[in-house]
């Protein structure tokens, strides 16, 4: 992956002119090209959408001389420019007004389209900020993976997955957009189910190439508190490479999102690994980390609330809840080994009844034990999916991007006529 992919396209801010004997004509063709989004400070209809004519009047003169000021992609406005100009229109570039909200657009090629609500339901990537679509897919695969630990749950999932990429009518067509994400998942968790020796519980059916969660539920959160603090840690270098790209290298050293906060967060991490039993020379660089990281933090909080008793007091509480809240962020990934735990122990028990009702012998015992492990199966199934959807995502929107991103962007929307529109949808 390059980094054009997971960087936003580049935008220009630009003029399209028309005299008024060829606006109609230039405006037109604008439409039809679906790369210029115009300013809707007074256009009437939805955003993206609108009629020439309602584009005419709320466009400005100069001149004599109708003009719609908007945005575009960067290699658009070439192009576009040498196709207006035998209509009697032009592309002019005009400078960028301080404030400013880019539009975003990212290239569709590089990265799978289903994968990329993941981020969109939190919001639209600003126009700065780095693409984190498959940092997300990836984390979020990892952490349902290791909450949905079992070969065959695991496989099963895989291939609902691989059914709704193949489908091309009927309902099932309409969810094949998530065919990827559900593969995608579905392998994490056969993976981790190999790891756990987990195939319809403690079955025995495949090795456990790892440990067993419940023999050792303490290593297995340590596992957890682990994968947190690599997500985390990986989500400060995106959390310092968006404050750079948004503010500068300033902001980007002194935010609690970017190089202060991750020193805070490496001390953090050096503590905890003394505390569990780590070289106590970590201690040391534990303390010269967060007494780094904390220092630019202030420095940071004071240039934006003052040097006065009220600055100092609001700085004082704002680092606090920057140590708090990298605290509670690093436990929050607990929450995979527990529901690993949980999947694990729902699954154990369907099994252990399943065997006890079979060893009884008999047709009815059988007939119940092979109902108690089918209907068993499909109720940690489905339990063990949903918790584990609800707890990945979570630990994506406040663990990850929270601090991915510190604001909203808006999304490129270019203008098309509505009738284009309804017969495209």
């Amino acid at each position: 992956m390059t980094w054009r992919e997971v960087t936003p396209i580049p935008m220009s801010r630009v003029a399209v002119v028309a005299t008024m004997s060829t606006a109609g004509d230039v405006l037109a063709a604008v439409a039809a090209a679906g790369v210029f989004e115009p300013d809707e400070d007074r256009a009437p209809s939805q955003p993206g959408v609108a009629t020439v004519d309602e584009r005419l009047a709320s466009a400005i003169s100069m001149s004599g001389c109708p003009t719609l000021t908007g945005w575009m992609p960067r290699a658009e406005v070439e192009p576009l420019r040498t196709m207006l100009t035998p209509l009697g229109g032009g592309v002019a570039a005009i400078p960028v007004r301080r404030g400013a909200i880019v539009p975003t657009a990212h290239a569709p090629a590089g990265i799978d389209s289903s994968l990329r609500p993941l981020v969109t339901t939190y919001g639209t990537i600003p126009y700065r900020d780095v693409d984190p679509t498959m940092f997300a897919a990836i984390s979020y695969m990892l952490m349902f993976g290791m909450m949905f630990g079992d070969v065959a749950h695991g496989v099963a999932l895989a291939v609902v997955g691989v059914i709704l990429h193949r489908t091309t009518s009927g309902r099932l067509a309409t969810l094949s957009g998530f065919a990827s994400f559900l593969i995608g998942a579905g392998v994490a968790s056969t993976g981790f189910g190999l790891l756990y020796g987990e195939c319809f519980g403690p079955t025995d059916l495949v090795p456990t190439l790892w440990l067993h969660p419940l023999d050792e539920p303490e290593t297995l959160l340590l596992a957890g508190l682990a994968v947190g603090v690599a997500l985390l840690g990986v989500t400060f270098v995106l959390a310092s490479v968006n404050r750079w790209r948004e503010s500068g290298p300033a902001v980007a050293m002194y935010d609690a999102s970017g190089l202060g906060g991750a020193l805070v967060f490496l001390g953090l991490v050096s503590e905890l690994a003394v505390a569990l039993g780590g070289p106590q020379a970590l201690s040391s660089v534990a303390i010269a980390l967060g007494g780094l990281g904390l220092a630019l933090v202030a420095v940071g909080l004071v240039a934006q609330t003052g040097t006065g008793p009220t600055g100092w007091a609001q700085a004082v509480i704002e680092i606090f809840d920057t140590v708090l809240r990298l605290g509670s962020s690093v436990v929050s990934f607990t929450r995979l080994a527990a529901f690993g735990l949980t999947h694990a122990v729902i699954t154990s028990v369907v099994w252990d009844g399943t065997v006890g009702l079979w060893q009884r012998g008999g047709i009815a015992s059988g007939t119940a034990a092979v109902l108690l492990f089918t209907a068993g199966n499909a109720a940690a199934f489905a339990l063990g999916a949903l918790v584990g959807a609800i707890q990945a995502l979570r630990l994506e929107y406040y663990e990850l991007f929270s601090r991915i991103f510190l604001g909203q962007g808006r999304p490129f929307s270019p203008w098309h006529l509505p009738d284009e529109r309804l017969e495209s949808s």
